[in-house]
């Protein structure tokens, strides 16, 4: 596979779409945000909770805040999320579980893995996080960042193939257009993203 092009152009918003690039926790937190909402609203949480802490998004001063902190930043207008108040929770538990096991730096989860499967169970462990999400965000490493370690194809399952079906295959507005129809075909044959 040629070595992807470093972006993830999932919102229309450019300054939101390259911090999930050039921050790692931000990357772990718009994936967390990413259930219940658009992609587009998920992905972009992570520049708005930067702008409302003051222009810097760090796990270590998340941690740092009190969840009740947090879920007022969430619950700003516009909300972070559908479900502010549980998400915001969701935030500060991953936020203090990377500075408790990562030293407060998220790229700590790939870089320098052993291998796939490693990065793939240091993903589950995240809190929020479930085998779908982690598989998901560990194609997003290996298809949009070209950061996960060899084997990512395998230890992503199907989202390591090049059907559209999540976050991972968007590499622009269309394949976005096509990711959401291929979903839409799947939901209403009864089957699941994973399938």
């Amino acid at each position: 596979m040629p070595r992807p092009k470093r972006d993830i152009p999932i919102t229309s918003d450019d300054d939101a779409n390259r911090l999930l690039v050039d921050n790692p926790f931000a990357l772990l937190l718009g994936m967390l945000l990413d259930q219940q909402v658009p992609m587009e609203w998920a992905f972009r949480g992570p520049a708005l909770l930067r702008d409302r802490l003051g222009g810097t998004l760090d796990a270590r001063a998340l941690a740092a805040l009190s969840p009740e902190e947090v879920e007022a930043r969430f619950k700003e207008k516009p909300a972070l999320h559908r479900f502010p108040g549980s998400m915001a929770k969701r935030a500060h538990a991953l936020a203090q579980h990377v500075v408790d096991h990562y030293d407060g730096d998220a790229s700590k989860i790939w870089k320098g893995a052993p291998d796939a499967t490693t990065v793939l169970e240091r993903l589950r462990a995240l809190p929020g996080y479930g085998d779908e999400k982690a598989k998901i965000l560990l194609a997003i490493l290996g298809k949009r960042l070209g950061v996960a370690p060899k084997g990512w194809e395998q230890a992503a399952g199907p989202f390591g193939d090049t059907t559209p079906r999540s976050v991972a295959d968007v590499d622009s507005s269309s394949s976005l257009a096509r990711v959401r129809e291929w979903k839409r075909a799947q939901k209403a044959r009864g089957k699941s993203k994973a399938d």
